[in-house]
């Protein structure tokens, strides 16, 4: 479990990090969302005692990392996959990792057949290339086979199959009871990922729930479509306070202000036949875009 307790990160007179509040559960793949700029890499390192918080306090199942006496058995991160010596093979930089935690050469073994990197073990790393990379890194995370895994952007520059990997592993991480917490700007792959949302801006919690709940609460008012010979008439029945219906291009009408039910209701009582009636589905990305609106650090600048 991550537990982050009103943490406040400042450099100088910036605060990176403001009073943020959040926990990672066993069980659950955590997604760790924000714009650029929004101080996810910066509590990501302070979660693994690479920057130290100026307020609160960050845990890893119950104690500070720098307390754990073997911290890869507990918690296994990829923030930079290439922060790797490039002349050291894949295998060498695993074994090194393994022996500052007594982890046995097995292990060694087991991650890179894991990750893919059997054929490519006992190449350098400065040959390759930012998918094999991330698998490596991705391999590191899991050398002390630990509870926690927290992992940035786990797909860039993976193919297809790499990113299925990925997906499938972390699920299944999650289903073992282990605690997993994914930072990505991927927001389609962390709809099908992810089960609990962590989203920031301006280093500030703006929200804590499901991806289903984030999407329903943005969906709300998104709007109806209607399909109706009878339009003319279906507009003239619907108008009324707080409604807007408007003309889409195919002549269908776009309805905001009441549900896909209460329209189907007021046509039926109307003896209005309708061809189309339908919800218009609001995306993760959508729901995102909408709740850190105005938290985007940076931003278009006008001309």
């Amino acid at each position: 479990m991550i537990e982050v307790r009103q943490v406040t990160k400042r450099y100088g007179t910036k605060t990176v990090v403001d009073a943020l509040d959040f926990t990672a559960k066993p069980g659950q793949v955590t997604g760790f969302l924000g714009p650029n700029g929004a101080g996810k890499s910066t509590t990501m390192r302070m979660i693994i005692g690479l920057d130290a918080p100026t307020s609160g306090s960050v845990t890893v199942n119950g104690k500070r990392y720098a307390e754990h006496a073997a911290p890869l058995h507990e918690i296994g991160a990829l923030l930079e996959a290439k922060s790797v010596h490039p002349g050291r093979s894949a295998y060498s930089h695993l074994w090194g990792l393994a022996q500052t935690n007594g982890i046995p050469r097995r292990r060694v073994d087991e991650v890179i057949e894991l990750a893919g990197l059997t054929s490519v073990a006992r190449k350098r790393v400065g040959a390759f290339s930012l998918g094999m990379g991330q698998r490596l890194g991705i391999a590191a995370a899991l050398l002390g086979d630990p509870a926690v895994v927290m992992l940035d952007e786990p797909v860039n520059g993976l193919d297809p199959e790499g990113v299925l990997w990925v997906r499938n592993l972390l699920s299944g991480l999650a289903a073992e009871g282990r605690t997993v917490m994914l930072s990505s700007h991927l927001m389609s792959e962390t709809a099908l990922i992810a089960d609990h949302l962590v989203v920031i801006g301006r280093g500030r919690l703006l929200a804590d729930t499901s991806v289903e709940a984030l999407v329903q609460e943005a969906g709300i008012g998104a709007g109806i479509r209607v399909g109706s010979d009878a339009a003319e008439r279906l507009r003239q029945v619907l108008a009324g306070p707080g409604v807007s219906v408007a003309s889409s291009a195919d002549g269908e009408l776009e309805v905001s202000g009441l549900s896909a039910r209460e329209v189907g209701e007021i046509a039926n009582r109307n003896n209005i036949p309708l061809y189309e009636l339908s919800s218009r589905a609001v995306s993760l990305e959508e729901a995102f875009m909408e709740l850190t609106r105005d938290a985007v650090e940076y931003g278009k600048v006008a001309a």
